[in-house]
């Protein structure tokens, strides 16, 4: 019974994953604010939430793999704000956006504990499947630090009490292509190697397929914090818009 829930989920994981990162393609490339963004992006929030979910679940019934219940927990709280953001009017803000505030700190600190141990070459305070060396030891510290920025970018919105204009829309941006940068790179550099001939072996190309998001989330940010960009046509959503 426990084996056939654990492919359960294994199926609607990488199911839930690849319709995410073919969703998140198309709402990247469309036009913003436009209907097939709109629906990309609604597409891209409901099939990460089922990965994200469901790489939780596995994370907890598979010994080694606890790591990935953070990550799962991180994905889910970025799409979520991501999309939660667009979906309110500009400057309102609510419960909603205090409860994230909590869970980025309460991410923070595991993060915070296990780079600084790492770090300082202290065994970490739990066990691994993956070792914590090389290429997965650079994407911890960026992950802590990246998570780190989510947290103080939360805080600020909370004692603001409002976010409107371009850091509302720089907001919903850099969150979802990064929630899609999470997704190319679980797929690029965790499930494509397994279906690989021979022992699992993750090589430098497959890290390049996770360049494309950034790069649009480079090119959005400059975008949208210094051009009038995301004033024009419909950018500033209505409160039914995603």
């Amino acid at each position: 019974m426990t084996g056939n829930m654990t492919m359960l989920a294994y199926v609607l994981h990488i199911g839930g994953g690849t319709i995410g990162l073919v969703a998140g393609t198309v709402a990247a490339f469309a036009r913003k604010g436009g209907y097939l963004h709109r629906m990309a992006g609604n597409v891209f929030f409901v099939s990460m939430l089922v990965m994200a979910i469901f790489a939780a679940w596995l994370a907890v019934v598979i010994p080694g793999q606890i790591v990935n219940l953070f990550i799962a927990i991180f994905t889910t709280y970025l799409v979520a704000t991501a999309w939660m953001t667009v979906r309110r009017k500009d400057g309102a803000i609510g419960l909603p956006e205090k409860i994230a505030l909590f869970v980025a700190i309460v991410l923070c600190a595991p993060f915070a504990t296990l780079a600084f141990q790492l770090a300082a070459g202290l065994p970490p305070f739990f066990r691994s499947a993956v070792p914590f060396k090389g290429p997965v030891l650079i994407a911890l510290y960026v992950f802590t630090f990246v998570i780190a920025i989510a947290a103080f970018a939360d805080a600020k919105v909370v004692l603001a009490g409002s976010i409107s204009g371009a850091p509302r829309i720089a907001r919903h941006l850099w969150r979802m292509c990064l929630g899609l940068t999470m997704a190319a790179g679980s797929a690029f550099t965790n499930g494509l190697p397994r279906l690989l001939p021979g022992p699992m072996h993750v090589t430098p190309i497959f890290f390049l397929p996770q360049f494309v998001p950034l790069g649009l989330l480079i090119f959005w940010m400059i975008r949208v914090r210094f051009t009038h960009w995301f004033k024009r046509d419909a950018l500033v959503m209505p409160a039914n818009a995603a």
